[in-house]
């Protein structure tokens, strides 16, 4: 669902006069204040190892539960997107970074409790320190490394993946 019909009342006073401002923001009619929905900041790491092949995590948790995936996640308050993409590989794979290089980035339209949140997905290309000992954690269900030539971005579950997989199939990151 969208912000503007899932935000029926003003959440600073309560009025019902909560009218939609443009196309990324309400405004209250009753006591002025205006909301606006920005794209959220969200990190995905492609690692390979040593055999080129790609580092892939099937989700524990909607949306897109058991469908493939990167690691990663959002960016937390004051955490840079580096600072992220390395937390969420330790918090998803018990992995411990050692280089972190921007990619690029997609847009993004994130499912959850029923709000679609707009996001700005940064991809990264990530060494880790030890790729014997990952496990899966947090929402990772489990994790596979595949050959770029047996990538499939329709077994992805959300948008900007698919895109990053053909770009990766496509280029070598």
């Amino acid at each position: 669902m969208n912000f503007a019909t899932f935000f029926k009342n003003c959440p600073h006073c309560g009025s019902d006069n909560f009218i939609v401002n443009n196309e990324k923001s309400k405004k209250c009619m009753a006591c002025g204040f205006a909301f606006y929905m920005n794209a959220s900041a969200a990190v995905a790491a492609f690692i390979t190892n040593d055999e080129g092949k790609l580092l892939v995590c099937k989700r524990a948790k909607e949306p897109a539960k058991g469908t493939l995936d990167l690691p990663g996640g959002f960016v937390d308050n004051n955490e840079t997107a580096e600072q992220a993409v390395s937390r969420e590989l330790k918090e998803e794979l018990d992995a411990e970074t050692t280089e972190v290089k921007y990619l690029f980035s997609l847009p993004n339209n994130y499912l959850y409790s029923g709000l679609t949140i707009p996001t700005l997905d940064l991809f990264f290309e990530c060494k880790l320190k030890n790729y014997e000992q990952l496990k899966a954690a947090d929402d990772v269900a489990d994790f596979e490394f595949i050959a770029k030539n047996e990538l499939y971005p329709e077994k992805f579950g959300l948008d900007s993946i698919k895109k990053a997989i053909r770009q990766f199939a496509v280029n070598s990151l």
